[in-house]
């Protein structure tokens, strides 16, 4: 088997641990039956030989498969990896996604994407980018006991792109996260409760003029950026060059901006300007989230 799962870019200002979006990014793992247990990895990871010794996605694939078959068969794994870790584009999500879907692909036994998603949550207890790993396009989501997600999806149309910066210094997560603070005033969760409200009827809505404003934030932006200054220009820049929402991704350090087709050169032209030590690529939505391919 072969399986695609796409990067993702979550929070999108305002929506924290509950809105994300699938990005044309894409992991690619072919699963072939062998007589041996072996790894080969291709693109991001491939100089990293812990990636190989302790792999997350054989592991997460063999903690389902054996309890599904009850034994441990033997298979090659081929990783062709195009996320890049650490950068706030959902790469363990994508890990996660894929392995467990996998798992029960390699084992004959037929999963709605939904259960999928479900079973995902004993790895990643926040949905804003395993929602959109699975479904693909714009999501909204929130869980139940963290047993259940429950999720709205929007498709994306082609004439929107994401103009990515990449930054050539990672972000921890865990690191990023605990720099938050554990309450926020009343004031703050009402303006972020109004924007991410906003935010999403204007996805659904297609109304991208309103993205702009709808994508502020006041919980972990501001205090996420303040490690990487260089980003708070990131976001004027782009603001000022047609993007119609400019957002951290994740966590970190990349950033997320959707531009119209027609601008997305233009602006990434602008950011390459500024910011030559970085990654400036444009990149189309993915509607689909991960795909099996036999």
């Amino acid at each position: 088997m072969v399986i695609k799962v796409p990067a993702t870019s979550a929070n999108l200002g305002p929506g924290f641990d509950s809105l994300g979006l699938a990005i044309d990014l894409n992991n690619i793992i072919t699963i072939k039956r062998s007589k041996f247990t072996t790894i080969s990895i291709k693109g991001e990871g491939s100089n990293r030989p812990g990636i190989k010794t302790n792999n997350q996605f054989v592991n997460i694939f063999y903690n389902f498969y054996t309890k599904l078959i009850g034994k441990r068969d033997n298979f090659r794994f081929e990783f062709y990896n195009q996320i890049p870790f650490s950068r706030g584009l959902g790469s363990s999500s994508a890990v996660i996604v894929s392995a467990i879907a996998s798992a029960y692909h390699m084992a004959d036994i037929e999963m709605s994407k939904s259960s999928i998603l479900d079973k995902a949550l004993f790895y990643e207890p926040h949905p804003d980018n395993i929602a959109p790993a699975t479904h693909g396009g714009f999501t909204a989501s929130f869980i139940i006991k963290n047993e259940r997600v429950f999720t709205q999806k929007k498709e994306l149309p082609s004439y929107l792109k994401a103009v990515m910066v990449i930054p050539n210094k990672p972000m921890s997560t865990n690191r990023s996260r605990a720099k938050i603070p554990k309450s926020v005033s009343m004031q703050k969760a009402i303006f972020n409760l109004s924007h991410a409200a906003t935010l999403t009827a204007a996805f659904f809505n297609e109304d991208w003029s309103m993205l702009r404003l709808a994508s502020e934030d006041k919980f972990h932006q501001n205090i996420r950026m303040n490690s990487l200054r260089e980003l708070y220009k990131v976001q004027k820049i782009a603001l000022l060059n047609g993007a119609l929402m400019s957002t951290l991704s994740g966590s970190g350090s990349s950033f997320f901006n959707m531009v119209y087709e027609e601008d997305a050169s233009f602006l990434q032209k602008k950011l390459k300007e500024s910011f030559p030590q970085f990654k400036v690529e444009i990149y189309d939505f993915n509607n689909n989230g991960y795909v099996i391919e036999k």
